[in-house]
């Protein structure tokens, strides 16, 4: 299983990174299949650079905030209007998501009144699903297993396994009992880690290096920890630093652009 990081910047694109979007990919019956965690600011562009937009096989929003799913808006125009894909293709990409993902692309799309108050308006497009705690689906080579996080809308970490390799993405959460079990033997975990101790008092959002490190030491044998969703104000070493407190390995970065095998 590889991992892309398409984009990694927190709450919104920054000036070297788009907003939050992973490739993941593995080989499975003769072909790669592609699995793409979150659609965040600005990522379509690279994601673009990586794959052939019609052969993404899966997209999983974390949640519904727009650094992690507003370039769907794009993925729409590409879908539908694509000049090379032939009529008779009416594949609809499947999307995993919190319940009312539909009606919410809708209305960030929609050009008029009567468009917003569609919710099947994306239909034709997108096969959309719901994503319910606890209850994995498969893609592919790819068991995916939601857990509801900690954050202030409906949000949830994930769970990829493919044979015997797994990553968990966390999404956007603050600490949680939850995160035990989405994280535990895991062999990649990138968490966030958009908050700094002291400075950043609000609970119930995000995860800082601190807490990300404990969190995958308390959930037990996770072998590598890498920090993600680190907003442009935020200093990387500062939140390694905090992460390196606790963590007993090498504290990681995503960055942009690079690929990691799990």
């Amino acid at each position: 299983m590889r991992l892309t990081v398409v984009g990694c910047a927190g709450s919104f694109a920054g000036p070297a990174s788009p907003a939050s979007c992973y490739l993941v990919q593995a080989e499975h019956k003769g072909r790669t299949w592609n699995l793409v965690l979150d659609l965040g600011n600005g990522s379509l562009g690279p994601l673009q650079g990586l794959i052939d937009l019609h052969d993404i096989d899966a997209l999983v929003l974390s949640h519904l905030h727009p650094d992690h799913c507003m370039d769907v808006t794009g993925l729409f125009v590409v879908q539908k209007y694509h000049p090379s894909r032939p009529p008779e293709d009416t594949r609809r990409l499947p999307i995993y998501g919190p319940q009312d993902t539909a009606a919410r692309l809708v209305r960030a799309n929609a050009v008029t009144l009567s468009e917003s108050k569609d919710p099947h308006g994306m239909d034709p497009e997108f096969d959309f699903r719901v994503l319910t705690h606890k209850e994995p689906f498969t893609v592919g080579p790819f068991r995916i297993t939601p857990f509801r996080v900690n954050h202030p809308v409906e949000a949830y970490g994930v769970r990829v396994a493919a044979g015997d390799r797994v990553l968990v993405y966390t999404g956007d959460t603050d600490d949680t009992p939850v995160l035990d079990e989405l994280m535990a033997g895991a062999h990649l975990a990138l968490t966030d880690s958009a908050y700094q101790e002291e400075r950043d008092t609000i609970v119930g959002i995000h995860l800082s290096g601190r807490r990300a490190a404990t969190a995958a030491v308390r959930a037990g044998g996770v072998q590598r920890l890498m920090l993600t969703h680190i907003p442009v104000w935020n200093d990387p070493a500062d939140c390694v630093a905090e992460a390196a407190q606790v963590w007993p390995g090498e504290v990681e970065l995503a960055q942009a652009g690079q690929t990691y095998e799990v």
